[in-house]
Order: structure tokens, then C-alpha cells, then sequence
């Protein structure tokens, strides 16, 4: 008979605490808890027109918070995801509207925008050893200042775009299912929250995402060729940042220049909320998502509570510095 030492055999538990997968479910369990104590609190929580609007808020912020992920994973951060967001959404003004050039050409130039800002700021970190809190914090404000000068500090309307609405306000499903009218920016975001996981899950990119976040130097030792990668991961968060911008603008059927700054700090609320580490090394999509979903459902409970608009920014502060808690207690313990 074989006798299995339990000291050299982890445990389920542990298991759970090494994959971060217990962080993952209690996200979720605030999640459900967040939904039930706002239903019991207020019966026009649960509508389906509220549910909808939930989702529709949680489409922008779930992808830049996709973005955000992937450059948290690697050990560093991304400050300029929400002005980022705008400048993309001003240049697809730019050339749909000023240039007067089709839908497609539009939506290339907005994603180009946002893979090409990326590579400025990863070049930045990896060729120029800028730390990234710096260096993306330096893209921000020139972001910033290129949206308004672009612009001429006016926003740029898309109403001489025909179909440009439907990318994040029409509803294909609602097309086939009228009961279930889920906008198209939702879609998106579970479009982009599947492709960006499968990168992170099977392919080299995604693998190297994780070892630079882990051990940068130790990968770097074996040969591998550091600065490209992390360029690479900057790029691939930038479109999909880019992507964020064509929702936001599609929503408001314009382009805000004034708009983005504090959507990165909501990004990378949900991010840490969902169970990635600030140290790097770890992190999924899916919990990404579920952390979105945690600081719509908060605003929009808190909206219809009646709580005003500084005591929301007040919780939404709080919740974050206690995910970060969080998240160096578990980076303790594991």
C-alpha cells in the first residue's frame, strides 16, 4: 500500500490559491452578492432595460480593461488607456468625417492609432528604460494634448456616417431575438475578452506575457529577446484600446476630445478587482470581466439609490485600494 505524504501533495485549496482561481470565484460571489442586495434594495434594479444598460456601460470599460491586463501581466501599467481611448475615437472622426472616407477605413485607422501609441509607449519601457508609470503617464497627457489640437478642442460628430451608430447601438442578437436586445458593444467585448484569452492561453505571446511578469531577467537570460515581446504586448493592448475608442464613439455617435481621463483608473480597478497582480506574473480575462461588471453594477446601483456623485467616486476609491490589499495579502501568502 502506498502511503501519500500530504505535506508534498497539495491540497485543493492550495491549488486554488497558486492558479488564482479563488480569487476569481470571489469576485464572483460580490458579484452575486452586489446583485441581490441591489435588487432587494431597489425593484427597478433587475429590469431588463437596466441589466442592458449595465452591460452597455460595462462594454468600454471591459475592454479597456481587457487592454490594461495584458501590460499588468508583464509586471507594468498603463495609465494612458483612457486618453488613448479618445485619440483613437478622433482620428476615426478625422478620417470618416473630415476626410469623408468609408466606415472600414475608419475603423483600420482607429485600431492602427491604438497599436501604433502602444508601440511608442512600449518602446519607451523596453528600449528607453523608462518605468512604465512614467512613461505611459507622459503618453497620457500627450494623448491628451494631440486630441484636443487634432480636433480643434470640438467634438466631431458621426452623423454623416451611416452605420457608424450600429457598431456599438445596434443589436444583431435583438435582430434575431427582439426579447433579448443586447447591443453590439457587448458583443464586442466578449469578441475581443475570447481572442485576447485564447492569446494569453495558447500562443507565444501570451506565454512570454506571463514570464515577463513572473521573471524578466531569468527570460532574458535564456535568450530571448525581451524588448520585442514587451513591445509586442504594448502594441496588441493599444488596438484593442482602440477598439474601446470606436465603441465610446459609436455610443455617442461623436468623438469627445475632453473625455477619458479617469476611465484608466477604473480599468485598472477591474483588472486588479478580477484577481491579476500588480507584481505581474498572473492574471485571466475572465476574472478582468467579472471585476467590469462588479464596478458597473456598483455605479449603476448607486445611481439608482439616489447616492450622489461624489460619494460614488468616494466607493469606487475605496474599492480599489482595497483590491490592491487584497491582492499583496495573496502575494503573501502564496
Amino acid at each position: 500500500m502506498t502511503v501519500v505524504n500530504s505535506t508534498s501533495t497539495p491540497s485543493l485549496f492550495a491549488r486554488l490559491i497558486d492558479t488564482g482561481a479563488h480569487q476569481k470565484l470571489l469576485a464572483f460571489a460580490s458579484l452575486v452578492l452586489l446583485l441581490i442586495g441591489f435588487s432587494i434594495a431597489s425593484p427597478n434594479f433587475m429590469q431588463t432595460s437596466n441589466m442592458i444598460a449595465i452591460l452597455q456601460a460595462t462594454s468600454v470599460n471591459g475592454i479597456l480593461a481587457v487592454a490594461a491586463t495584458l501590460v499588468i501581466i508583464t509586471g507594468g501599467i498603463d495609465l494612458s488607456v483612457g486618453t488613448l481611448m479618445t485619440f483613437c475615437a478622433v482620428i476615426a472622426g478625422v478620417v470618416l468625417t473630415n476626410l469623408g472616407l468609408p466606415l472600414p477605413l475608419g475603423v483600420i485607422a482607429a485600431i492602427g492609432a491604438g497599436a501604433f501609441c502602444g508601440l511608442c509607449s512600449g518602446t519607451f519601457v523596453s528600449k528607453m528604460k523608462i518605468p512604465p508609470f512614467i512613461a505611459t503617464l507622459g503618453m497620457m497627457l500627450i494623448l491628451k494634448g494631440l486630441s484636443l489640437v487634432i480636433s480643434g478642442t470640438r467634438p466631431i460628430y458621426f452623423n454623416d456616417t451611416p452605420g457608424f451608430d450600429l457598431i456599438s447601438l445596434g443589436s444583431i442578437i435583438g435582430d434575431f431575438f427582439p426579447a433579448l436586445p443586447i447591443p453590439n458593444g457587448v458583443l464586442i467585448l466578449f469578441l475581443v475578452a475570447g481572442i485576447t484569452s485564447w492569446i494569453l492561453s495558447r500562443t507565444i505571446l501570451g506565454r512570454y506575457c506571463f514570464a515577463l511578469g513572473s521573471n524578466e531577467e531569468a527570460v532574458r537570460l535564456s535568450g530571448v529577446n525581451t524588448d520585442r515581446w514587451k513591445i509586442a504586448i504594448y502594441s496588441l493592448a493599444g488596438s484593442i484600446v482602440g477598439i474601446g475608442g470606436l465603441v465610446m464613439a459609436s455610443r455617442l455617435n461623436s468623438a469627445q476630445p475632453a473625455l477619458g481621463l479617469g476611465y484608466e483608473l477604473e480599468a485598472i480597478a477591474a483588472v486588479v478587482i478580477g484577481g491579476t497582480s500588480l507584481s505581474g506574473g498572473r492574471g485571466t480575462i475572465v476574472g478582468t470581466l467579472i471585476g467590469a461588471l462588479i464596478m458597473a453594477v456598483l455605479t449603476n446601483g448607486l445611481r439608482i439609490l439616489s447616492v450622489a456623485q461624489e460619494w460614488q467616486t468616494v466607493v469606487t476609491g475605496s474599492i480599489i485600494i482595497l483590491a490592491v490589499y487584497a491582492d499583496m495579502v495573496r502575494r503573501k501568502k502564496a
